[in-house]
């Protein structure tokens, strides 16, 4: 939740705000956020890799503090240098104490419901973008030098000491995955787990199987048309739709409430039906959602993106976690999203920087979101010939 309000959703409202103190264009504004994909795709191999090593709280808690320090060094910024700078440290603590790390853990607790879990724990994200109309109003009201010291001071408050409760794993508390509980030694936990994943892939052996390079396809068209939305919907909205920034934030919220229903019942269908198909279909969702936002210039196609958009991302998200824990296993789980993460950085970084280029040349993001729309067709592809992968002994 805090990695979504403070950090990832209010990005687009902080951009609208430096963008009147300082007059920076769009695209320079994007860049601290492309910026951030790179450093979190460089990053990912070692990240995942300590995570399966020594567990996530360390990560967690070293993440947390850096996260607080890089708001407190951004509400102290007079320069786009400096702006650059404390960004880059909000994102890496954001990364450490983030997604990969929480996944890592969680897909060791849970084999039969593991979809369930993972879009539970990601509605914390959904109640993050609810909450961002309380974000904008707190720039609104205390400045946004004031809301980005609040923002550290909830992070070591309440993040910190929330990063002590997090377990790699289910043997290390006398469970085995899916919440049974044994009354035996750790060596048979450990064996009862093994078993329950069934086949475990290094990230070598992963990334010679054609299933690997599909999902990273697939999940870069899917991340590239996110991270593209969220630096530049308020901005869209703003100043090509006319909507205020206090009425383009309710319609970033009516995305994440479609997004939490996702995340919560629709993310649960991955565990009875193919997540595959569940996923293809959600990408022709997002296909959608983005030619409506860029053709149809009215109240009715912007609410109807924020529906579709929103569902799709909350449902699609959770079950592409879980798909590879599915495919690869979970013993060398975070270091395989690591390294698919160096994939899925370059989609990531270039979505908003071209959107924002785009819009400076062109004067609107319209032919930027068609773009976007044709290469989530083509993500629906890549994971339609993503096939389960077989390990030979």
């Amino acid at each position: 939740m805090m990695f979504a309000a403070l950090h990832i959703q209010a990005f687009g409202a902080y951009a609208v705000f430096l963008r009147d103190d300082y007059g920076w264009s769009l695209a320079l504004l994007s860049g601290a956020f492309a910026l951030t994909r790179v450093e979190s795709g460089l990053l990912g191999p070692i990240q995942g890799w300590l995570v399966d090593k020594y567990g996530p709280k360390m990560l967690l808690r070293f993440g947390m503090v850096l996260f607080a320090f890089g708001f407190f060094l951004f509400s102290r910024l007079d320069s786009l240098f400096e702006f650059y700078a404390s960004y880059f440290v909000i994102s890496i603590g954001a990364s450490l104490a983030g997604p990969l790390t929480l996944n890592a853990a969680l897909v060791n607790w849970f084999i039969k419901q593991r979809s369930r879990a993972l879009g539970i724990m990601q509605f914390g994200f959904s109640l993050g973008g609810l909450v961002i109309p309380l974000v904008v109003f707190s720039m609104d009201s205390i400045g946004w030098r004031n809301n980005a010291l609040l923002s550290a001071g909830i992070i070591l408050l309440i993040g910190l000491p929330l990063s002590s409760m997090i377990t790699h794993k289910p043997e290390d508390k006398g469970y085995i995955a899916d919440g049974e509980s044994e009354n035996v030694d750790d060596s048979t936990l450990k064996n009862k787990n093994m078993q329950n994943s069934k086949v475990n892939f290094t990230a070598m052996q992963a990334m010679k199987t054609k299933a690997f390079w599909m999902l990273t396809i697939g999940h870069s068209s899917a991340l590239l048309i996110v991270a593209t939305v969220i630096a530049h919907l308020i901005l869209h909205l703003t100043e090509g739709s006319g909507l205020s920034v206090q009425q383009a934030a309710l319609v970033v919220s009516l995305m994440t409430i479609m997004q939490a229903i996702g995340q919560l019942f629709g993310a649960s269908l991955g565990d009875i039906y193919s997540k595959k198909i569940i996923i293809m279909a959600c990408m022709g969702m997002h296909c959608v959602a983005l030619l409506l936002l860029a053709v149809f210039d009215s109240t009715i196609a912007i609410v109807c993106f924020a529906l579709l958009h929103g569902f799709a991302w909350g449902t699609r998200g959770p079950l592409m976690m879980a798909i590879r824990a599915d495919f690869f296993g979970t013993k060398h789980y975070g270091t395989i999203m690591g390294f698919s993460s160096l994939g899925i950085t370059i989609a990531i970084t270039s979505g908003p920087l071209f959107a924002g280029y785009l819009a400076d040349t062109t004067g609107s993001y319209n032919m930027g979101f068609i773009i976007l729309a044709i290469l989530a067709a083509f993500g629906s592809i890549s994971f339609m010939l993503a096939d389960k992968p077989t390990l030979k002994e």
